[in-house]
């Protein structure tokens, strides 16, 4: 809750649970030299025995990026839709988890018993990935549908439209809650229909003479899928670059999900072979992240391809809170090589894959639930999402906040909050998991603010007298070769503080140490108004 990413919800009746999605989200700039943030799973880990399976929703990264990690600490079964379970797949194969894994694929439409007490649904949905689901979750306290990730399309490029009827009936027959996501709760009107991006596609490829590039979101296949009829339609082939896009337009040709002509995708090293009118690029980067391949494009660094003037750059998103400046950069260079850029603001390349706030009270007029829990988005937004609600008439006191962590027991009879359990981020840096915490963020910060100084000496460690030293070794603090002084007044400071420990015989190595550190830092931040840390190393002969 109060944050996109990282999603987990846990289900429990008696002794039986059923976990919904688990995914990662991506680290905040405070999080130095962090790769991943996931739930942290400890309460799971505690209950293992009472665990039924895990079930997704849909296969985008905060929806199924820490499944790997969840599995290697307990081994559960997974249900999940054929794409998503092709992506899941693929996670499996880079953690070596494939033959341990029991990965069953369900269908939309298709209902499933888990345990003795919970019945649940996949009922067909639409978003910017195929194969979404809604959940309805039978209980014998009551049904409780929870929508995933979801937006009402009438024309989605696949035909398949979501379920309504479904979604009315269990309506009809009660719902004791509904879970709906919040993500575009402050935004009023409809999301445009993914359509409506291929009609644009179509008039930028139309009288088009330059090579064409578009980045967009690699997990949207239906926006793939658009720029390959548009590519066949005008006679292009298409190259792709960037990892993520390669493997995701793999596994969806795999699954079926993308269809065109098997010769209508080139290596990206036959690109040479082509006139630029004969191209389309896919590829990723419209967030502007730092190493994807349209910023080492726009960079000069790419080593495939090389923008000119003759290109037409699409970017097919908008940006994510916080990415503004890093896609307003890659903008700017591009066009700085003189290519054209199209992105959100000049024409309409990109919708969401979220409700807003009309089809949003859609679903709560379908569903009519005596309970109303608004998910998946920042406090602002369950905020705007719960004003919906209650504009569709849903009671105040049956409208629920949830907060990360919090247990909530509900049934016909009524709602409350009766405990907590752990919760909270866990850090995966590299191959280590969990063993950055506060603390080693802190000390990072520390050191990528104020850098680092290291003294080193030998001491005898019959009489305590200095026999080399001392040593000063900075990283990241100043200059040594245009601070000779200041490193030379250093070492004087630190002669003096041993030689006060020598006449009041301190012989104690760690009071030596942190008499000298904290000395020492009162001399610098005099000096320099800078508080580097300090690290004493005193080796004994």
């Amino acid at each position: 809750m109060h944050e996109i990413g990282k999603n987990i919800t846990v289900f429990e009746y008696e002794n039986e649970m059923i976990i919904v999605d688990c995914g990662l989200s991506f680290p905040e700039d405070d999080m130095l030299g962090v790769d991943l943030v996931i739930p942290d799973i400890t309460y799971l880990e505690q209950n293992v025995n009472k665990i039924k399976a895990l079930v997704i929703t849909h296969g985008h990264e905060d929806h199924i990026g820490a499944v790997p990690y969840l599995l290697k600490k307990i081994n559960i079964p997974i249900y999940a839709t054929k794409l998503t379970a092709g992506l899941i797949r693929n996670k499996l194969e880079e953690h070596k988890l494939v033959n341990s894994t029991k990965l069953i694929e369900v269908n939309q439409g298709q209902t499933i018993n888990l345990g003795k007490y919970f019945k649940i649904e996949f009922i067909r949905s639409s978003h910017s990935i195929p194969d979404s689901v809604m959940l309805g979750i039978t209980t014998p306290a009551g049904t409780i549908l929870h929508t995933g990730d979801f937006k009402v399309d009438f024309t989605p490029i696949d035909g398949k439209i979501m379920d309504l009827g479904r979604i009315a009936e269990l309506g009809n027959q009660g719902v004791l809650a509904l879970m709906s996501d919040s993500t575009n709760s402050e935004r009023k009107g409809f999301t445009m229909s993914e359509k409506s991006v291929g009609d644009v596609f179509d008039k930028l490829f139309l009288h088009c003479t330059k090579r064409i590039v578009v980045a967009t979101f690699a997990s949207n296949v239906h926006r793939v899928q658009q720029i390959v009829n548009c590519a066949i339609k005008y006679g292009r082939k298409i190259a792709v670059c960037g990892r993520s896009m390669i493997n995701m337009i793999t596994t969806a040709r795999e699954l079926g999900y993308i269809e065109c002509p098997e010769n209508l995708f080139i290596d990206i090293d036959m690109i040479k072979n082509y006139t630029d009118e004969q191209l389309v690029i896919i590829t990723t980067g419209s967030q502007g992240e730092t190493m994807s391949a349209l910023t080492r494009m726009a960079n000069g660094e790419h080593r495939k391809v090389k923008i000119t003037p003759n290109d037409l750059i699409i970017i097919s998103a908008t940006p994510i809170p916080g990415n503004e400046k890093y896609v307003s950069k890659v903008i700017d260079d591009l066009m700085q090589i003189g290519a054209e850029v199209v992105y959100s603001s000049l024409e309409d390349v990109h919708v969401s894959g979220h409700a807003c706030q009309e089809e949003q009270k859609l679903i709560i007029a379908l569903a009519k639930p005596k309970y109303f829990i608004p998910v998946h988005g920042e406090y602002r937004q369950l905020v705007a999402h719960s004003e919906t609600a209650q504009s569709m008439g849903i009671e105040k006191e049956n409208i629920i906040m949830m907060q990360n962590g919090r247990v909530l027991e509900i049934n016909k009879n009524g709602v409350e909050f009766t405990g907590v359990v752990p919760n909270g981020r866990v850090l995966v840096d590299g191959l280590g998991v969990g063993d950055v915490g506060n603390i080693v963020l802190r000390d990072r910060q520390h050191l990528s603010q104020d850098g680092l100084i290291i003294i080193v000496l030998t001491m005898d460690s019959g009489t305590g007298e200095v026999i080399a030293g001392p040593d000063v070794i900075s990283r990241g603090f100043v200059y040594v070769r245009e601070s000779e002084n200041l490193m030379d007044e250093v070492k004087a400071v630190v002669r003096k503080e041993i030689r006060r420990c020598e006449e009041n015989g301190i012989r104690d190595w760690s009071t030596i140490k942190s008499t000298v550190r904290d000395n020492l830092r009162d001399y610098v931040f005099a000096k320099t108004k800078r508080n580097p840390m300090i690290i004493p190393i005193i080796m004994e002969v």
